[in-house]
């Protein structure tokens, strides 16, 4: 998204990283949190970093993941020692191919005295395209149990606490969580659909995904999911480590966590018959649309996630759709290609194919756009006078899109 990323707060304490124990060990006395701002991509959270010291890299903090993966092209290009084959699965039905990384380590950029061991390299040629800018890695659970972890979408930064000093005195809520065999945060949730009474299951709290709620099949299928009363539309490009995802968005009436409740959530009905939506031990994932609504504060030694309801919690989930599911290619991501195109909607209105290649929107010429800021706008209600190109010729539609369910 196009955002103002905040200062970095001056660091006033060192960390010594203790290779042996895999733990940060803090300095005596009073220890201060370090805060590292982030950037967000379509409610993906970015920070920087550095492989062996390597230039700048960005790294998706995905509380879905466990261990620290390179992208397979930014591992060959950094000379990493590639090992056995592995092979790496997650949302969709398929897998990637992959290789263990020996002897390197990634360091966060504005955190002195840490570093962490790189285990995987995948391929994972969807994450900067579906971001729409340079995507290198992901970290995850081993890095956060390192710490407690403060996540304040508002001010676009973490901050990471001594996590054996660290005391909260604040005006959130308290939730215990548990972890799945990956190690992942697990929280008791409470979905409640349009038409049954509220249904309490354990659900992923996952930042890495950028939607707001999705439902794994299995649970889908138990509970007849959506009902009959349920206005729903084909998900595009929902994709994962695995692939394509395949489901149905519409709504739930609520998801409540905690004490907190958030209105009619935009919700995935997954139809995957294999990978992580089709998980039979969780009802869901809660992604990042809802955790953004909160600051949050991971205290994983502890067993227990922290809540603080942000201005935003309220806010309704009344985007509009525009029909498009748009990849960014290109060395600077500004070729912006239609890669599905939702049947009965703005776009196939408009005449918008799979294919096309969208040239410039209300008269601003693609390279001065970015995917993010393309997304934002059509999830306005209006008129975008787009021009499109499809193979040597030009022409220039009006998209109109609304909300669908």
């Amino acid at each position: 998204m196009s955002k103002v990323v905040p200062a970095i707060v001056a660091m006033s304490f060192a960390l010594a990283w203790s290779p042996s124990s895999g733990t940060v060990a803090p300095q005596r006395g009073a220890v201060a949190p370090v805060a590292i701002p982030f950037d967000l991509a379509t409610h993906h959270i970015l920070l920087k970093a550095r492989v062996n010291g390597s230039r700048p890299l960005s790294f998706v903090l995905d509380t879905g993941a466990s261990l620290a993966i390179v992208r397979m092209d930014v591992a060959r290009e950094l000379g990493l020692s590639l090992r056995g084959n592995v092979t790496g699965r997650g949302t969709g039905a398929g897998s990637q191919n992959g290789n263990r990384v020996a002897g390197a380590r990634w360091s966060l950029i504005g955190l002195d005295g840490f570093s962490q061991a790189v285990t995987l390299a995948l391929p994972m040629p969807v994450l900067p395209s579906s971001l729409g800018r340079d995507v290198d890695g992901i970290i995850g659970g081993e890095f956060v149990r390192q710490f407690v972890l403060e996540l304040d979408y508002q001010a676009r930064t973490i901050r990471l606490h001594d996590r054996s000093t660290f005391e909260y005195r604040g005006p959130g809520e308290t939730l215990p969580i548990d972890f799945n065999a990956d190690g992942n945060p697990v929280v008791q949730a409470t979905v409640t659909p349009l038409d049954r009474p509220p249904i309490t299951r354990p659900f992923l709290l996952d930042t890495g995904s950028g939607l707001a709620l999705a439902l794994h099949s299995p649970f889908v299928a138990e509970q007849r999911l959506p009902g009959p009363e349920s206005k729903t539309i084909r998900a595009i490009g929902t994709a994962g480590m695995g692939g394509r995802s395949v489901g149905r968005l519409g709504r739930v009436a609520a998801l409540q966590i905690g004490s907190f409740t958030i209105g009619n959530p935009i919700t995935l009905f997954s139809e995957d018959q294999a990978g992580s939506f089709a998980n039979r031990s969780l009802a869901g994932n809660i992604g990042g649309q809802i955790a953004s609504r909160f600051r949050m504060f991971f205290d994983y030694s502890r067993r227990r996630l922290i809540v603080e309801p942000s201005s935003t919690l309220a806010q309704p989930f009344d985007r509009a759709f525009s029909g498009l599911a748009l990849r960014a290619e290109g060395p600077d991501y500004r070729i912006f290609r239609v890669r599905d195109v939702l049947e009965d909607s703005p776009a196939t209105e408009a005449g918008v194919a799979e294919g096309d290649i969208i040239t410039s929107v209300n008269g601003r010429p693609a390279e001065s756009l970015t995917l993010a800021v393309i997304n934002e706008l059509f999830e306005q209600p209006g008129e975008y006078e787009l021009t499109i190109r499809r193979g040597d010729r030009t022409t220039t539609v009006t998209l109109r899109p609304r909300r669908l369910i």
